[in-house]
Formats: C-alpha cells, sequence, structure tokens
C-alpha cells in the first residue's frame, strides 16, 4: 500500500520537521482570504485555499529548502510526505510537490511512491499535472523499470494514474518514447479525462 511506503509518524525531527513547519507559517503569513474562495471555486476544490499564487508557493517552498536543505533523499520524501498528509490548504499540497522537485530528488526511483501517492489522493488535474512531468524524468533515468510500470498504469482503474501515462512524456520532446506514448494514448482513447489536454 502507497500510504504506508513512507511513515511520516517514524520519530523523525529536526530538519523535516522544521522545513514542514517554515513552509507552512510562509503560506499563511503570505494569505490572501480576498482571493482565496475565487481559486477554490475556479479549482472546484473541496480543500480550502490560502489565497497564495502558485508562482509565490513555489518562491517560497525553494527558499524554505534553501535555508533548511534536507539532510538526504529520505529527509526529503519525509519532509514531502509530512506536508503533503497534513494539508489543510491547497497550497501545502502544492508546496509538497515543489519539494519533490528538488534537485536531490531528481531521477531516483525512491521517488516512485510518494508521487504514486500524490496522483492518486489529488485526483484532480493541478495535482496529477504537476507531478507527472517529474514521472517523465524517472522515465528517461529508469527505462527499463518504467516502461512496463507506466504501461500498467495506463489499465490502471484510477483514471489519473492513466491520464499521468500519457502526460509524463509531454516535455520530453526528442527523447519521447514513442511506442510507449502510442500504447498508453490508443488504451486510453475513449477517456476524455485522459486525453483531451494532451
Amino acid at each position: 500500500m502507497v500510504m504506508s511506503a513512507i511513515d511520516v509518524r517514524s520519530g523523525r525531527s529536526g530538519v523535516s520537521a522544521e522545513l514542514v513547519g517554515v513552509i507552512r507559517g510562509e503560506l499563511r503569513a503570505q494569505a490572501d482570504p480576498e482571493r482565496a474562495p475565487g481559486m477554490q471555486a475556479y479549482m472546484k476544490s473541496s480543500m480550502p485555499y490560502l489565497g497564495v499564487p502558485l508562482p509565490s508557493v513555489r518562491r517560497l517552498t525553494r527558499a524554505a529548502a534553501a535555508a533548511h536543505p534536507p539532510r538526504d533523499l529520505d529527509d526529503l520524501l519525509h519532509s514531502a510526505a509530512k506536508l503533503w498528509r497534513i494539508a489543510e490548504y491547497r497550497e501545502e499540497r502544492y508546496a509538497a510537490t515543489e519539494l519533490t522537485g528538488l534537485r536531490l530528488a531528481t531521477g531516483r526511483l525512491e521517488m516512485l511512491d510518494l508521487w504514486r501517492e500524490m496522483i492518486v489522493t489529488g485526483a484532480w488535474w493541478d495535482h496529477v499535472d504537476g507531478v507527472a512531468h517529474r514521472i517523465g524524468g524517472l522515465l528517461l533515468a529508469h527505462r527499463d523499470h518504467m516502461t512496463p510500470l507506466l504501461g500498467s498504469w495506463a489499465r490502471d482503474g484510477d483514471r489519473w494514474l492513466r491520464r499521468s501515462s500519457i502526460i509524463c512524456q509531454l516535455s520530453l520532446k526528442s527523447r519521447t518514447d514513442v511506442l510507449l506514448l502510442q500504447e498508453v494514448i490508443t488504451v486510453n482513447a475513449a477517456d476524455p479525462v485522459c486525453i483531451n489536454l494532451v
């Protein structure tokens, strides 16, 4: 089960807890209560917004990670997983996704369980599309592992995993695995959620 792959209750503290706390504090400091309802309505989100624009979320997350850098990949995983799971506002989930884009995580298969969790539990295009290109990075770094996995995702009962199997290669340009892309599109041709924005 993906949810148990990274146990945020394992007693880890220090940098993980500090980084998560700093990000949450900064998000609240930049909150715009007048903007928040419109953002929530636009995204049709049951999770409320603080009213912080996405570029600001990304900027403050990177600044917090620079000031309180994760010790290692495990620390990064715990920080991002904790922030994702305890999120009270959608921007906290955006920040968790941004943390997983740190150079430390690039091309690392250890990130796969958390990214899958984010896709399945995020279950909406903003979260899914924010993670999918990172799956494309894993495909470039680990084709032997990722190619059959993405073929499996393309046939999964979860439409957001299916969508991810298609859009994960959007930014790969000449490095696109055309045969894989053809396969994942073909098996999902009847599902507009998967296909519409490709």
